[in-house]
This record gives structure tokens, C-alpha cells and sequence, in this order.
């Protein structure tokens, strides 16, 4: 029995080569994609779980506050979610993954605030504000500093901050 020797032949070798490169180029796109995929899942995972981490941590501080509350206390005079705005992400070219990194750890900075008394969080603005600016935040190799540029006390303290990359 004979094989007859195809690989000599310019057709089967161009055909041989067009497969090789084929399944190649083939093999990439899947990577990408799985990669692309992979990413969105893990950038909801974060944030879900940053959503799940606030919960907590809100629902902790109230049912502190409120046991130690009397009944005369009216709830509507305590903080009790805290909301974080980094305005200028895309000039620091920050991935949203960062940014949910670097929110989760401001907030678990100054969580002590939430279920206190706005008018005690409103006199010490100034003491939160330097809490935040005076703590460096160190993700992924690189260390961010904040700005705080606007600060609004109700039921929900709501930050908008500057990033900085420092060194």
C-alpha cells in the first residue's frame, strides 16, 4: 500500500498553511472574546458585591443606632447611606474596576458615619473631609490621593471627589 505524497504539492501545502493560519486566527478571536466576557462578569461581580459589602454595612450601623436610640430620636435625622462620585476618572485613566476598588475603600474609611446624627456628621465636614484626603488608597501597584471637592449632608452623605496618582 502506497500514500501518495500530497505534501508535495503546491495546492495541498497552500491548503495546509491556509488551515494552520485559519485555526490560529480562530483560536485569538476565542481568547478575545473570552476575555472580553470574562471582564464584564468580574466588573458585575465587583459591583455587586461592593453593593452587598454597603448593605451590610448600613443595616449593621442602623440596627446599632437604633438600639441605642430611645424612641424619641426621629430616624430621619441620621445618615444613612454614603454615596461616592470620583469626577475625574477618565483624565487618570482609571479602569471601572478600580474605581469600584477605590470607592469600596472610601467608604469602609469613613462607614463609622453611617446611623449618626447629620447635625454631628454636618459640624465635623471638615474632619471627614481631611480623613479622606490625608489617607493614600493603594491599588494594583499604584497609590491614590483624593481631593474632596463637594460634600452634601442629608440622609445621604454624598462626596464627589478629585484622584490624584501619587509616585
Amino acid at each position: 500500500m502506497h500514500i501518495p505524497p500530497y505534501h508535495k504539492r503546491k495546492s495541498w501545502q497552500r491548503f495546509l498553511v491556509g488551515t494552520f493560519f485559519g485555526g490560529l486566527i480562530a483560536y485569538c478571536i476565542l481568547i478575545y472574546m473570552y476575555g472580553s466576557m470574562y471582564e464584564q462578569l468580574l466588573e458585575q461581580n465587583l459591583e455587586l458585591q461592593s453593593q452587598v459589602d454597603d448593605l451590610k454595612d448600613e443595616n449593621n450601623a442602623l440596627l446599632k443606632d437604633k438600639e441605642d436610640l430611645s424612641q424619641q430620636t426621629k430616624e430621619s435625622d441620621t445618615v444613612k447611606k454614603i454615596e461616592i462620585r470620583i469626577d475625574n476618572e477618565k483624565e487618570v485613566k482609571m479602569d471601572t474596576l478600580i474605581v469600584h476598588q477605590l470607592e469600596k475603600l472610601i467608604k469602609k474609611e469613613i462607614s463609622h458615619i453611617v446611623g449618626q446624627d447629620k447635625d454631628i456628621v454636618s459640624d465635623s465636614e471638615r474632619l471627614l473631609e481631611s480623613t479622606i484626603e490625608n489617607k493614600s488608597f493603594r491599588i494594583d501597584e499604584m497609590t491614590y490621593q483624593f481631593t474632596v471637592i463637594k460634600t452634601s449632608i442629608t440622609d445621604t452623605v454624598k462626596l464627589t471627589l478629585e484622584a490624584e496618582i501619587v509616585g
